[in-house]
């Protein structure tokens, strides 16, 4: 195309003043370009300023002129007749390989964002700002294109940079919001799928950072770091059914058995490459099915830099990752997983980030989402960064990604990683080390109101959510109502019986009868919160062993050890969650660059453990008794807790009239007529044995029909005499 020029520019007589910004706009260093390029008034007349460097022609398309170049500079100059030229008007530029690009002036836009939207953000209450800051395809005036926003309020310049303007921070500066921070630029014409970034330079060092969009929806595959434009999601939900019942559904009195899946190394293709989300869905929803789980609980699948670091060095807070495909993939699977009955829980990290250069690290140049004092903003052990809990944008950055994964992913609950580090300032940190709260306390009391407005409001918005806290201290009333002066946690992993009862097991039998208490002690608590019984990836890591090799003696006795382990944590009070590979006795740690040991199913003595895991997840999920009260003192009662000469545990399990009894050997000894009091006499019914030759055990012990007398023994009415199996469990019920 020809272009007609323009005698009517006269760029030697811009306006005073002028040049000193475009300046500022060559050096990538202006903090408001929209004052300067597009339209502008004139000293004597309008005009249009373009910047646009290693540009050897640019054109207005809609008048079929080109515009005069400003002697020395990479700016071009338009004083024609403006009133001709539409409000959005297109040019075309020749760049210096001869090649021709067409698109709109970005700085014929005004600004996007609403007073108001930027007024809740910088309170903190703008739960969906995920919908405005980052990058969002948008449609203005008719015109498509994609609206960026990013926050960075001590940066002196932010630019977009991507593939479409050659990674240069010159060419998209973006526009100043003014005192709130926060930036944004409407670019037209993108494509879907191009990549981007931020280019921030910081105002008092001059410093400039190439950024990852904290609000991407959707990233690279890693290595590579560059987040990346999507198109809205078009997934077709079909998981209202699900919705509704959750919502209505009495969580507190319903079984809760918990899957904890790494989905990198649960299984793979044929080639050892990953699969895609839809095809892990079918395959792993048919798997925990067959096993009985209620829940799969992901660990993080937010997008994260490291491998290793399984995905709690997150670094896209609103993105799944890439590894297993799109974001509309992963919908897939939460809907593929809702619509066979299965919940998912995700495990979500807002207790600290890596330091990446690409990452949220100081972003704009300052210790923007961390605190500068490395003695506040920093996890020494981790070498990762800790969030500032006490500025409102931070606390707004999260609670909003909490919202995010369950409003747009449909997930049925968290997990929050790492609460206690968020709880106390002297975490795992040395005298002198931690400054105090204004009180003169190690209390982080920023972080506790976090938790507390975070457990509030996922609550609020979607009943029937299940907010759990990875807390290991004494911490009081976590899983207690924010009105009580709780945290407002749903449930809390119970980390004192883990290691109490993991401990125990470890031991040989002939040593347990000195540690009994590490059995009983955790009744002492047990009810002042709500608690999940786990066993996760973190005790099968990092040379503590598998779960079976954790177990004492020869073969036998390890696999019995187990299968005596998996009942005593079935049958006793909280949920339960059992991580990938325990739930059939891999005897490797679990290592995230490999798949499970599948192959081991060949053998008996470990597909009797999975077997016994499918029986006991029937068993908890269908006898009332042993999930109702699972948060209650009303649920348990203990038939005998005192017999450490034989290492003999039995107990009752109760709820709405119904009674389980359940009578554990932890020694391989055979306990010939061993017996017991019960609450009445009649026939009882052994209902579970994990001694059973289903699961590869000796077939020892009583079976089926025991008959109870009326002879009082442990101060109760009735009695009656078992033979209890070698390291194993039996559970009975009265017929």
């Amino acid at each position: 195309m020809r272009v007609k020029s323009s005698n009517k520019q006269t760029p030697s007589t811009l306006p005073e003043g002028l040049r000193a910004d475009m300046d500022k706009i060559a050096r990538a260093a202006h903090h408001d370009p929209a004052c300067i390029l597009g339209r502008q008034a004139g000293s004597t007349r309008p005009f249009i300023l373009f910047y646009s460097p290693d540009t050897l022609e640019l054109s207005l398309t809609d008048l079929d002129v080109a515009t005069q170049p400003v002697p020395g500079t990479d700016f071009f100059i338009y004083r024609g007749d403006l009133a001709a030229l539409p409000e959005h008007y297109r040019l075309s530029r020749v760049d210096a390989h001869q090649d021709r690009h067409d698109y709109h002036d970005p700085y014929s836009f005004s600004p996007q964002l609403s007073d108001y939207d930027l007024h809740l953000f910088a309170e903190g209450r703008h739960f969906h700002i995920y919908n405005l800051l980052g990058a969002h395809k948008k449609c203005i005036d008719g015109i498509n294109g994609v609206l960026f926003a990013t926050w960075a309020p001590n940066a002196e310049r932010v630019s977009v940079i991507g593939d479409f303007n050659d990674w240069d921070g010159r060419r998209h500066p973006m526009t100043s919001r003014g005192g709130n921070g926060v930036w944004e630029l409407f670019i037209p014409d993108l494509e879907d799928g191009a990549l981007y970034k931020y280019e921030v330079r910081n105002r008092h060092s001059g410093e400039v950072l190439s950024k990852t969009d904290p609000y991407a929806q959707q990233m690279e595959l890693r290595p590579r770091t560059a987040s990346v434009i999507n198109e809205p999601p078009e997934f077709a939900w079909q998981d209202t059914t699900w919705l509704a019942s959750r919502q209505e559904q009495d969580w507190l009195h319903s079984p809760l058995s918990i899957y904890e899946c790494h989905l990198g190394s649960w299984q793979r293709d044929e080639n050892n490459q990953f699969l895609n989300y839809r095809e892990i869905a079918h395959r792993l929803v048919a798997y925990v099915q067959e096993m009985g789980f209620t829940h799969i609980e992901l660990m993080p699948i937010t997008e994260h830099p490291l491998d290793a670091s399984w995905g709690y060095q997150t670094t896209g807070y609103f993105a799944p990752t890439r590894r297993f495909g799109s974001a509309d993939d992963f919908r897939y699977f939460v809907n593929y997983c809702h619509m066979q009955g299965i919940g998912v829980l995700l495990d979500w990290v807002p207790a600290h980030f890596p330091k990446d250069e690409h990452g949220l690290a100081r972003f704009d140049g300052s210790a923007l989402y961390e605190h500068e004092d490395p003695r506040r903003g920093e996890h020494r052990d981790w070498g990762t960064l800790i969030y500032n809990y006490g500025r409102n944008e931070v606390k707004n950055f999260l609670l909003a990604s909490a919202l995010f994964w369950l409003e747009e992913f449909h997930i049925d609950g968290l997990r929050v990683d790492a609460v206690a580090s968020m709880l106390y300032l002297d975490y795992s940190r040395e005298h002198g080390d931690w400054l105090p709260n204004q009180h003169g306390g190690n209390e982080n009391l920023e972080a506790i109101a976090f938790l507390r407005e975070l457990n509030t409001v996922t609550h609020a918005r979607h009943p029937g959510s299940i907010m759990m806290a990875e807390e290991s201290t004494a911490w009081p009333q976590v899983t207690r109502p924010v009105n009580l002066g709780g945290l407002g946690f749903s449930m809390k992993w119970n980390m004192g019986w883990m290691h109490d009862t993991l401990n125990y097991m470890s031991l040989d039998p002939v040593h347990r009868h000195y540690h009994h208490d590490q059995l009983t002690f955790g009744l002492l608590y047990l009810f002042s919160e709500n608690f999940i019984l786990p066993f996760s990836h973190d005790e099968v890591v990092h040379g503590k062993s598998s779960m079976l090799y954790k177990m004492p003696g020869d073969e036998w006795q390890r696999f019995a050890n187990l299968r005596l382990l998996y009942t005593y944590m079935f049958t006793y009070p909280g949920k339960k969650l059992l991580f990938m590979g325990c739930e059939f006795g891999q005897g490797d740690e679990w290592d995230h660059d490999s798949v499970l040991d599948w192959y081991v199913l060949q053998y008996p003595l470990h597909a009797g453990i999975k077997q016994l895991v499918t029986d006991l997840n029937r068993l908890y999920t269908q006898q009332t008794a042993l999930h109702h009260y699972d948060f209650d003192h009303d649920g348990f009662e203990w038939i005998s807790c005192h017999d450490t000469d034989q290492s003999v545990l039995s107990y009752m399990r109760k709820a709405n009239g119904e009674t389980i009894i359940v009578v554990l050997n932890f020694t391989p000894v055979i306990r010939h007529a061993y017996r017991i009091g019960v609450p009445m006499a009649g026939e009882y019914k052994v209902i579970f044995n994990s001694d059973s030759g289903y699961y590869a055990g000796s077939n020892a012990g009583s079976d089926d029909l025991i008959v109870a007398d009326n002879s009082t023994w442990m101060e109760r009415p009735a009695s009656l005499s078992l033979d209890l199996p070698p390291l194993a469990g039996l559970v009975l019920v009265r017929i």
